[in-house]
């Protein structure tokens, strides 16, 4: 798309900011994007490290394997870039696999801190209500023993109605 006024957005795109429209942005969506894009990233570096440095990486295989170690930050080092070019995509792999990691652990966190923060508002509200519905009846009993004061031994409402 050329990006000029009334091109429609491609379709991926019009998928997502759908969701997040009806859903917002949670973190099951985000972790889920980022994998995407990783699992991507590992498909896209394997193929360009083969056509990069064809003796390393004899295959496209060899190179995502090279690729998911290298993203994982496992790199049991049985496959690895000789050329220059080569290793600089893999020190942008590593960057990313650190930052990846990083992100994931950050969303996964975050919603754990979210769901407690949730269920402590909840008890809190739970004895809040609790403590205000006490003082609702308390109130209740003043204004009645208000209005019993306020009509005297004579008078004909007397009986408490």
């Amino acid at each position: 798309m050329d990006g000029s006024a009334g091109s429609e957005p491609p379709w991926h795109e019009r998928v997502v900011a759908n969701r997040i429209a009806k859903k917002g942005l949670r973190p099951r969506l985000a972790a889920a994007a980022i994998a995407v894009l990783w699992l991507s990233a590992i498909l896209v570096f394997g193929i360009v490290q083969h056509l990069v440095d064809p003796e390393s990486f004899g295959t496209v295989w060899d190179g995502m394997w090279w690729a998911t170690q290298t993203v994982t930050t496992v790199g049991y080092g049985d496959v690895v870039p000789d050329e220059g070019p080569g290793r600089i995509m893999a020190s942008i792999l590593m960057i990313g696999g650190l930052s990846f990691f990083a992100v994931v652990t950050g969303t996964i966190t975050s919603a754990f801190v979210t769901k407690a923060q949730v269920d402590r508002r909840s008890a809190e509200g739970d004895q809040l209500l609790a403590k205000l519905t006490e003082m609702e009846a308390r109130l209740d009993a003043i204004h009645m023993d208000v209005a019993d004061l306020t009509r005297g031994p004579n008078d004909p409402r007397g009986d408490g109605e």
